[in-house]
């Protein structure tokens, strides 16, 4: 997988972002009974990007800031500790019942009580990114970027944003920038606006070179039929997964890198998570094995940025599922919903099965 043929870049990985901050009860306790919470930054595209920043590659965000609000302060100060760079533009509160950035607030679960989720992202100030407060020529064709990362998540929630992301790809394309796109579709984004949405994501996918989906994501953005119903094993449904990713390359065949994650839940805390990637015409499988988990939020985003990271290095794609699949299970390990690997030693371990204790 090839982009322009330049020696240089100013950024291994870009990522157009609306930032929030998370807030989840300690102990994994629930949020309804709970009184004492740990706040960390979060974003969909900062989790992907944060395996290539911990590792050492240039990575810049796009997003927006509240003017003067001590969370964008927070939030400011987490991105430049996970080593990324960072323009957005200032945007006044305009008082109590202006702008704002999202809050997540998550029951992480534990045992047999799962996973919830609540978004409170009324007046989010990352709705409002705009083509306009961003230098696209400048970044992409003199700085120059290796990889421009986006999510359906930034590119669904506003009508603003959604032409941020195809004008963003458009630019990319340009200048021979690599593109990737998970859908993550989200049906309360969606309700309503199915018709603009799904025009709007097809466009950014006839342009991409890495598609990333489940089979909901295939299925409920591009109307793609998904895998026939197998049996309980994760590991027998794999062929069906092919013939889905099979009709996804059809539709969009300037694609080269098509992939999905297999998870299955035997409770909160204990996973089976696989991969399935096609390169080119190559296939290439991470069998499902069980994982255990302290916090499910982010594997996905983890097994992206893993991914990405692979190609970033020019690594054979072999590498790229393994190395995915292991920072996804890395994600999973820790309470900030982005995996902070401290080197590539460390992720391999997690592939090979060793945990044994490094001294």
């Amino acid at each position: 997988m090839k982009n322009q043929l330049r020696k240089e870049f100013a950024y291994s990985l870009v990522v157009p972002t609306s930032m929030g901050v998370r807030l989840i009860p300690e102990n994994s306790a629930p949020v309804h009974s709970s009184s004492t919470f740990i706040l960390n930054v979060t974003s969909a595209e900062t989790n992907v990007a944060s395996i290539a920043s911990y590792l050492g590659l240039p990575v810049k965000v796009l997003t927006n800031f509240v003017k003067d609000s001590p969370i964008a302060a927070i939030i400011k100060n987490n991105l430049a500790s996970r080593h990324m760079a960072f323009e957005g533009k200032e945007i006044p509160q305009g008082g109590p019942w202006g702008y704002r950035h999202q809050f997540n607030i998550a029951d992480i679960g534990y045992g047999s009580r799962g996973p919830r989720v609540h978004n409170d992202r009324a007046g989010e100030v990352g709705r409002l990114l705009s083509v306009n407060d961003f230098d696209l020529d400048t970044l992409f064709g003199k700085k120059g970027v290796q990889i421009v990362h986006m999510s359906g998540l930034i590119a669904a929630l506003s009508p603003e944003t959604g032409a941020f992301c195809l004008e963003l790809a458009r630019t990319a394309k340009k200048y021979g920038t690599l593109i990737s796109f998970d859908l993550n579709y989200r049906a309360s984004f969606w309700k309503n606006r199915e018709k603009e949405l799904k025009e709007i994501f097809i466009q950014i996918a006839q342009v991409a070179d890495i598609l990333v989906g489940n089979e909901e994501d295939f299925q409920l953005c591009f109307g793609i039929e998904g895998p026939e119903e197998g049996g309980k094993d994760l590991s027998s449904k794999i062929d069906s997964f092919k013939v889905m990713i099979g009709r996804v390359k059809e539709a969009f065949p300037n694609a080269s890198v098509f992939a999905t994650t297999l998870r299955q839940v035997i409770d909160t805390n204990n996973h089976l998570w696989g991969a399935i990637m096609l390169e080119g015409d190559n296939w290439y499988v991470a069998e499902p094995r069980p994982i255990t988990v302290l916090d499910r939020i982010g594997g996905g985003d983890g097994f992206v940025g893993g991914m990405l990271y692979g190609i970033l290095r020019g690594w054979d794609p072999e590498k790229w599922i393994q190395f995915g699949w292991a920072t996804g299970v890395m994600a999973t390990t820790f309470l900030t919903d982005y995996a902070q690997p401290a080197d590539e030693e460390q992720v391999w371990s997690i592939w090979q099965g060793n945990a044994r204790v490094r001294r």
